[in-house]
């Protein structure tokens, strides 16, 4: 990697020194730094949710990054103790259901899936009982119309035979497409619900919706994730595959695996991941996991990184396949770091080799945060 320079000014005059890339990066303070920018840079204070964009007022309709705002903010605070993230809590309970039209229900499964997993870890974080019930209202919901807007349409109820099974990926339109984004993370939070409450109605739930999903979008011999099914016509989409589901499928499978102890989910946890990190990375650096541009995309590679780390720390892992992961993991943080850190706001980008210089999106930048706060705790 090429040297660093550093500016320091003696008495009005540019001194400018260089390090060597190798010098030790402590984890823990670039953490720090980027959760200090997801709050400088993005948090707005008048509407009590995050911006879509460093440079913006406004949320522009990002309900489902604003789970992994939560996220981030869960992470750091179960990271440094104390405090000081709590007002953000609970602002963030406040802000983000007003913006939503005053419920947790949305058109989209999957965005819900992602509101319920970040508001099961706050719960878990804070003991704020309110938490628990936006998990509760996602998950189950209160009707079982799809098209009934004046009630909140729950996670489980996005079931039906077509496609062999499967959680549809919207919940009133264009119900032709069931979505590895969809049904992923619903068994991974079905398998936090098991774990907390021991109801076997959970776990049943967790392994229908896994073994659908390993049927269907799953590619045994690869460990690849394929986007989505239609229902319509039958057929799998074999050409897009992201991290975000890759990521996701790893979760799941190493949930289910800690509760059953069957080591076939262990094995396709591995090679999913194997999959993702010899395959989803830049054509110029096949050691750094390739992004998927702006707005949606932005979030993908954070969300594998989140449940890639998950297994990272399982201790039934060999460790030369942790090793393996680790050095990987550390290889894309000494990356974005060194050259894909817009400094002085400290902003992540869309690609971890590239400086965003003083402007990025709320995806893209909370990408990078979970990337930092995954090698603090490997740390």
């Amino acid at each position: 990697m090429k040297s660093l320079k550093k500016v320091f000014v003696f008495f009005g005059l540019c001194i400018t020194f260089e390090y060597a890339a190798s010098q030790a990066i402590n984890w823990h303070d670039a953490a720090n730094s980027g959760t200090g920018a997801l709050i400088s840079s993005f948090w707005n204070t008048q509407h009590e949710y995050f911006n879509e964009a460093s440079d913006s007022i406004s949320w522009g309709g990002h309900y489902w990054p604003q789970a992994h705002a939560l996220d981030v903010l869960v992470d750091a605070h179960l990271r440094v103790g104390g405090g000081q993230y709590i007002p953000y809590f609970d602002a963030w309970l406040r802000g983000v259901r007003i913006a939503n039209g005053n419920r947790w229900a949305n058109n989209y499964i999957d965005d819900m899936e992602w509101i319920g997993l970040a508001a099961f870890r706050a719960w878990k974080a804070t003991g704020n009982a309110e938490f628990l019930t936006v998990v509760r209202e996602v998950w189950d919901g209160t009707t079982d119309d799809m098209d009934d807007r004046n009630a909140a349409f729950g996670i489980k109820r996005a079931w039906t035979d077509a496609g062999g099974g499967g959680l549809f990926w919207e919940s009133r339109r264009n119900r032709h497409s069931k979505n590895a984004c969809a049904n992923a993370p619903a068994a991974i939070l079905a398998t936090f619900l098991y774990n907390e409450f021991g109801n076997p109605d959970d776990l049943y739930w967790a392994k229908k919706i896994y073994h659908w999903q390993r049927e269907t979008l799953w590619n045994p011999e690869t460990g690849a994730v394929y986007d989505n099914i239609n229902t319509n016509t039958g057929a799998v989409n074999t050409r897009l595959i992201f991290t975000y589901n890759l990521g996701t499928h790893i979760g799941a499978a190493l949930e289910l695996y800690k509760i059953t102890g069957d080591v076939a989910y262990l094995n396709d946890a591995i090679l999913t991941a194997d999959y993702t990190i010899n395959n989803v990375v830049l054509a110029d650096d096949r050691n750094v996991l390739r992004g998927n541009r702006g707005g949606d995309g932005g979030l993908f590679r954070g969300i594998f990184i989140r449940y890639f780390t998950n297994l990272i720390l399982l201790p039934d892992l060999s460790p030369e396949i942790r090793a393996r992961y680790v050095s990987f993991l550390k290889y894309n943080g000494e990356m974005l770091w060194r050259q894909g850190t817009g400094r002085p706001k400290m902003l992540f980008g869309q690609e971890w080799n590239v400086s965003p210089g003083e402007r990025t999106g709320l995806t893209e930048h909370l990408s990078g945060c979970m990337l930092m706060e995954a090698l603090a705790r490997i740390n």
